[in-house]
């Protein structure tokens, strides 16, 4: 047995001989190969500067509302007339969150109104009825039915004038 653990030994440090000759051939022969030559970066190109002189001109950066002669005395004249959400009245809590994020969850009827159950954002449920306000546009309840919510909101144009839109909210289908 000791002579066989020793065979085995001696044959083991056989293989770990330190003969890199082939290792030594290989690498004299890749320094011998030539280095293939790096292109040229490619030339840079100013570019032309562009200068806006056109002062009495319409500003392109700006957010103005181009709108026509016609258009301008309809909405001068909606201004005018007062047409327009009341914006001395304090503003209920549904109006606190955008329209698109209130759910409509259900509907009861007592004496003979209708109210609507809505869910805001933060899971509460509020009690809807006629006359009653939500979401950022002013939007006032004017019709309950048993799977919608119909609404009058309104958008300012940018201009000072108001416009009425009509709008709903669909009962959620669970």
């Amino acid at each position: 047995m000791k002579r066989g653990v020793l065979l085995m030994f001696v044959l083991l440090m056989a293989g770990c001989a330190n003969d890199m000759t082939d290792l030594n051939e290989f690498m004299a022969r890749q320094k011998n190969v030539p280095v293939p030559a790096i292109d040229p970066l490619p030339q840079l190109t100013p570019h032309e500067v562009f200068e806006y002189s056109a002062t009495g001109l319409r500003d392109p950066f700006s957010n103005d509302l181009e709108v026509d002669e016609d258009e301008q005395a309809e909405n001068l004249a909606m201004a005018e007339d007062g047409r327009g959400p009341d914006l001395t009245r304090r503003k209920e809590f549904l109006e606190t969150f955008p329209l698109d994020s209130l759910l409509m969850v259900g509907t009861y009827q007592q004496d003979d109104n209708y109210w609507a159950l809505v869910v805001d954002p933060e899971g509460t449920i509020h009690r809807v009825s006629n006359g009653h306000f939500l979401g950022h546009n002013y939007g006032q309840v004017t019709a309950i039915y048993e799977n919608e919510i119909q609404l009058t909101e309104w958008l300012n144009d940018g201009l000072g004038a108001w416009r009425e839109r009509e709008a709903a909210m669909a009962l959620k289908e669970e």
